[in-house]
């Protein structure tokens, strides 16, 4: 493995681990109320190109990092999705 290829690795893995602690909360929690829509949207749909990107060019750290984030993401932008809802609607009700 390159020299290249080893610091590829240790940057996926250190922007990586650090989205875990973060999507940790939010799976214990539940709690999205934090979290906006749009951002996480375009968050996740980005991470999805840049997995894509990684995939077309054959960067295997740039795949790994992106398919660990999209999994991630995509979980917590699921969950916004759905208690995200329910929160709103019990503001309004309030």
């Amino acid at each position: 493995m390159s020299l290249t290829d080893l610091m590829g690795y240790a940057a996926a893995s250190l922007t990586t681990a650090s989205f875990i602690p973060q999507a940790w909360l939010t799976f214990k929690t539940r709690d999205v109320s934090g979290i906006s829509l749009g951002m996480y949207s375009a968050f996740t749909l980005g991470i999805a190109l840049w997995l894509v990107y990684g995939l077309l060019i054959e960067a295997w750290p740039v795949v790994f990092a992106n398919v660990v984030t999209l999994a991630l993401a995509s979980s917590i932008l699921w969950m916004r999705l759905r208690f995200g809802a329910a929160a709103s609607a019990n503001d309004t009700e309030a």
